[in-house]
């Protein structure tokens, strides 16, 4: 009886000590409006057909998360697009798919895509609303197809309830599905880095000595493809960077099978920029010092070098340290901590 008695005891103090779950409030899903900045140019893409609610972003969110959308269900959106890196994929040059392959290209950052004309590094892709479809459907990234994506999820109590919430049905559908990730990815606007603040003339924000060198020489010397304010011109340009001749990767001309094409490269924004390496479409570069010398004197003209860049950029060692730190003023902190894009899955 004692011995009865004391496993008793024993279960008792064994549940009496154990810690209360842990409780995890919902992301939140507030101030989700349209945004064109001051002195920004108007969006291509805008929500006058996919109008916001809070319940399709949260769908949105969840399916940037969900692993659903790979064939082993091991990869998501954000297995390659990681918020405190501005959406892009800390320190890969090139991003892990399903069993382990790898790709060919480094995974951009994401935010400001309402003005993008073209998707990619090549600009494949035409739409916000489509672009998930490339990595889904691509055999070394997620290697999914669409129809089997839409069966696993409408096979989804989860789902079934939050397409319900979003649409008010609980049909899962690929226009549905797409609409709800453009709306998450849409709204992400990176607007607020020390730049924009000081641009804005906010709260006595001001550039240092070095800040404010770095940022004259890039209007004179950088400007012309990294336009202001949104730091691209979205062009393709061959930046004279050497051929990986592993990789074989011609660039636009992968798309538009012209040779005048070849070896050029959509322009990327170079906000957050301080946050996203390693660096060029290939990854290549691990820091913004070496981005720096190759337009000083890793330029090779091998065809269709961008004109722009015929004799290279030459800088200083402290016009280098003067760039690097105006770019640092590009980084949007108060984005990359939003929590609204947080893996809502986390715990």
């Amino acid at each position: 009886m004692q011995k009865i008695a004391g496993i008793f005891f024993i279960a008792f103090l064994f549940f009496a000590c154990k810690k209360d779950p842990q409780i995890i409030p919902p992301l939140p899903t507030d101030n989700l409006v349209e945004i064109i900045p001051a002195g920004w140019p108007q969006p291509i893409y805008t929500f006058s057909v996919n109008t916001i609610s809070p319940d399709k972003f949260a769908l949105g969110r969840e399916l940037f998360y969900e692993t659903l959308l790979s064939k082993d269900n091991s990869i998501s959106c954000a297995s390659c697009h990681q918020q405190f890196v501005a959406f892009a994929n800390a320190d890969h040059a090139f991003s892990h798919g399903v069993n382990g392959t790898l790709g060919n290209r480094n995974a951009p950052a994401l935010y400001n895509l309402n003005w993008l004309p073209l998707f990619m590094h090549d600009g494949g892709i035409n739409h916000i609303e489509v672009q998930p479809l490339g990595p889904i459907n691509n055999p070394i990234e997620m290697a999914e197809n669409t129809a089997n994506v839409i069966a696993k999820l409408q096979a989804s109590d989860k789902y079934r309830s939050l397409f319900n919430k979003a649409y008010g049905s609980e049909d899962v559908d690929s226009q549905k599905m797409l609409r709800a990730m453009a709306q998450f990815m849409g709204l992400m606007y990176s607007y607020n880095s020390k730049y924009d603040q000081f641009k804005r003339g906010e709260n006595g924000v001001n550039f240092n000595a070095s800040e404010s060198r770095g940022y004259t020489f890039f209007v004179s010397y950088c400007a012309s493809c990294h336009k202001e304010p949104l730091f691209t011109d979205y062009a393709f340009r061959n930046n004279g960077l050497p051929p990986n001749i592993n990789l074989k990767d011609s660039g636009r001309a992968h798309i538009t099978k012209l040779t005048t094409d070849i070896y050029k490269f959509k322009t990327p924004s170079l906000r957050n920029v301080a946050k996203t390496a390693p660096y060029m479409h290939d990854g290549r570069f691990a820091t913004l010092e070496q981005c720096l010398d190759h337009y000083v004197n890793g330029v090779v003209n091998l065809t269709n070098l961008d004109p722009l860049l015929t004799d290279g950029i030459w800088l200083s060692d402290q016009d280098k340290i003067d760039v690097v730190a105006f770019l640092n003023t590009l980084t949007d902190y108060k984005f990359i901590k939003d929590s609204r894009f947080a893996d809502p899955n986390f715990k």
